[in-house]
């Protein structure tokens, strides 16, 4: 059975949970539109912003490159149509890949990993709320 490049869609609406910090990752997402945030707990129990993604923006594919649990949480910041790819398809693609630029991949993600939780730790529960990363990608139409 040959394994469908993308899985269905789903609308998340202002608030919804897409996943939570500590799940498990079993799919990874694409936003068709509307705005996720991605928040992280910090060592003291607050929250804090680490990036509000639009229409084109990936996330969630860490937890399906390094198999580790949620390193944040994803919410709907807006009604948002997010198309699920899954573990699965990842894998496919990764098995076409040269070793080397899969080991490239997964060392880019525990530098993430690494950096982010300094972020965390050194964060203070009065810095500003959203900060945004630049879109490196290519945007799906």
């Amino acid at each position: 059975m040959a394994v469908k490049p993308v899985h269905d869609r789903l609308v998340f609406y202002p608030g919804d949970v897409v996943f939570s910090q500590g799940d498990e990752g079993n799919w990874a997402y694409l936003i068709q539109s509307g705005r996720i945030e991605i928040v992280s707990l910090r060592p003291d129990g607050s929250e804090h912003c680490l990036a509000v993604l639009g229409p084109g923006r990936l996330f969630g594919e860490m937890a399906l490159l390094d198999h580790v649990p949620r390193m944040a949480s994803a919410r709907a910041q807006t009604t948002s149509t997010l198309v699920l790819i899954s573990n699965e398809v990842l894998q496919k693609s990764l098995e076409k890949a040269h070793p080397l630029l899969i080991e490239l991949i997964r060392n880019l993600s525990n530098n993430l990993r690494s950096i982010t939780r300094e972020h965390l730790e050194k964060s203070s529960p009065g810095a500003p709320a959203e900060e945004t990363r630049p879109y490196v990608g290519k945007i799906l139409s």
